[in-house]
């Protein structure tokens, strides 16, 4: 029958482009372009990866505003067969605690899965907290830093690799993983795919009706996390010095002797 595999992904704003708000140190998002979480595209990847391999289905779920359909779209034309997007209201302003006690909500909904994917961090926050967050409140195993799977004789294989060693665990399923960040790359979207997501509408909406959570537990309401301030980071002025010699003795005598005029103490 193969896996019913479930990718969770983010909506994220291009930080890349992301300004403050001076005055109350918050993101300016207005006419911000959003884009998938890059890192949870290699979560995308090694989902479709297991379905070529084992069989199966690849469903995405997205806790996001409405806007994230095009996001949805997106990878559903790498190949993912099916959508959620988890939008209410009553859903914003969420911190991690909430936000995964949803997503858990919504996931318990889509039982029996085999395997939860999700990506390591976001690059609009990089707490990495939701993963672990999630199979916590489900009660299920998880594993980070995931660079290779495989299903054999019933478990789920995960491969992580740290800093000096590479690591090799079994889980039971359902279990959770958790990917590295470029750990793959992840495909390019198939024209055709697009096209049948949008002719077969197969992009869900779930919101709080669907769920029945308690407002005290979702959104604004059930985040114990509060930002007090954001302080932008102030952009470092360049000088753009260039050494146009070939000598690299000259070279590296001109570099030490700038460091130096720019207060760099040589002991």
């Amino acid at each position: 029958m193969g896996l019913n595999i479930i990718v969770a992904v983010k909506w994220v704003p291009n930080t890349q482009i992301v300004n403050i708000d001076p005055k109350t140190g918050t993101l300016i998002r207005e006419g911000i372009p959003s884009i998938i979480n890059p890192h949870d595209l290699n979560a995308v990847e090694t989902a479709l990866q297991l379905k070529e391999k084992y069989g199966g289905t690849v469903t995405a779920v997205s806790m996001a505003p409405m806007s994230a359909r095009a996001g949805l779209e997106f990878i559903i034309g790498m190949g993912v067969d099916r959508a959620i997007l988890i939008s209410d209201r009553v859903f914003a302003g969420a911190d991690t605690l909430a936000t995964s006690y949803t997503l858990s909500k919504a996931l318990e909904r889509l039982k029996p899965f085999d395997i939860l994917i999700f990506g390591q961090e976001t690059i609009d926050s990089s707490t990495a907290h939701i993963g672990a967050q999630t199979a916590s409140w489900l009660k299920i195993p998880y594993i980070y830093y995931v660079t290779d799977v495989e299903y054999v004789d019933g478990v789920i294989r995960a491969k992580r690799k740290l800093e000096k060693k590479i690591e090799v665990y079994e889980l039971p399923i359902p279990c959770l993983i958790v990917v590295a960040m470029k750990s793959n790359e992840p495909r390019p979207v198939k024209l055709s795919y697009k096209l049948k997501a949008k002719l077969e509408n197969n992009i869900e909406v779930w919101t709080n009706n669907e769920l029945g959570l308690m407002r005290e537990c979702i959104g604004l309401k059930g985040s114990p996390t509060r930002v007090e301030k954001s302080i932008a980071t102030p952009s470092v002025p360049r000088k753009k010095l260039k050494f146009d010699g070939q000598d690299v003795r000259e070279a590296v005598k001109w570099l030490v002797d700038k460091l130096v005029e720019e207060g760099l103490k040589i002991v």
